[in-house]
């Protein structure tokens, strides 16, 4: 099993990142997480799957990068309202959305910063009932004579 990358370790990781790009796509990935921080001071970066990935009680959303866009894919985006409709892609899925951004779009901060406050609010919400949930017992399936 590998040992998770030290908080630090992912910032630089991400930094590196946006710097390699050196294109629209390492400007984008720069702006889209300064958004995700000014919405949730408390969200945390961490390298996972080889991509940037921002948490707080479990993952929020990923900060993937591509040839022709950047996508934000939020882990449980099908629990969360989207009445400004920035979800733009796997809309098909249960679990996940996500949002692609080409160059030249521009993004909807308010909208986008509301978004990730409701997927920590569920995070929070999720992390509290499952740690309120009482333990199933285990019983045998032969009974005691």
């Amino acid at each position: 099993m590998k040992k998770p990358i030290a908080p630090e370790n992912a910032s630089a990781l991400i930094d590196e990142r946006i710097k390699e790009l050196g294109d629209w796509r390492g400007k984008m990935l720069a702006e889209l997480r300064g958004i995700i921080h000014d919405a949730g001071r408390e969200i945390v970066e961490e390298w996972k799957w080889g991509t940037p990935v921002f948490s707080h009680a479990g993952i929020v959303c990923t900060g993937e990068t591509y040839k022709n866009h950047v996508k934000l894919t939020f882990a449980k985006g099908a629990a969360l309202k989207d009445p400004t409709r920035l979800f733009n892609s796997s809309l098909e899925g249960n679990i996940r959305r996500a949002i692609d951004i080409h160059e030249g779009e521009k993004i909807n901060e308010a909208a986008l910063q509301a978004l990730i406050r409701d997927a920590v609010a569920l995070n929070l919400h999720l992390q509290t009932k499952t740690k309120s949930k009482p333990k199933p017992r285990h019983t045998s399936s032969k009974r005691s004579r």
